[in-house]
């Protein structure tokens, strides 16, 4: 039977004990499911089971848990890169499929229903939040000149710093802004004074 790993706030975990995990509704993502649960399968390596922490930290968790969860070797669940479209398949084999990709970071298992408390085998509070943000590889890439709502950030830490440099750099290379409205925080402002 795999385990697999599934990252939940901390707010949540006595919730989760007691009733367990609730399938997230997505409609018409993938033919035939609109509820799913997503998780890692448990690795050697701490820093690639717990990878999503800092991800989903940023969806504004301060404290975040896992539940180690053991499902059926032939449940069907769906496996995938979060860049690329789901695959279905068995548990186990999902487990093999990201056992064997030469870089394992961005995968993910999606079980399409809601997990029972019988199957939530630990519970635990996560330290801190270790793994990456945005993409995997996103760590050490030059930024990006786009000021259109869905790359710039908005309500997260530094977030006014990172847009003001985004607009500077767009600027300097004589980039047209994308979205104005957008591009505010003390950049445009200062546009405004001068005119």
């Amino acid at each position: 039977m795999p385990r697999l790993i599934h990252i939940a706030p901390q707010s949540e975990a006595a919730k989760i004990r007691r009733n367990g995990i609730r399938a997230r509704r997505i409609k018409d993502w993938i033919d035939g499911h609109d509820r799913f649960v997503w998780a890692f399968p448990v690795l050697e390596s701490y820093t690639l089971t717990h990878q999503w922490m800092r991800e989903l930290k940023r969806l504004g968790a301060t404290t975040l848990a896992a539940f180690t969860i053991k499902i059926p070797d032939n449940e069907p669940v769906f496996v995938r890169h979060f860049a690329s479209a789901p695959c279905g398949t068995s548990a186990a084999e999902a487990v093999r499929t990201i056992r064997n990709a030469g870089d394992q970071r961005g995968f993910e298992v999606i079980i399409p229903r809601r997990i029972d408390p019988k199957e939530i085998e630990t519970a635990r509070v996560l330290p801190r939040a270790i793994g990456w943000r945005y993409a995997p590889s996103a760590e050490g890439q030059p930024m990006k000149t786009c000021d259109c709502p869905y790359c710039m950030p908005r309500g997260e830490v530094k977030a006014a710093r990172y847009r003001n440099r985004v607009a500077e750099a767009m600027r300097r290379q004589g980039i047209a802004s994308t979205n104005a409205p957008y591009a505010r925080d003390g950049a445009d402002e200062d546009a405004m004074d001068q005119s």
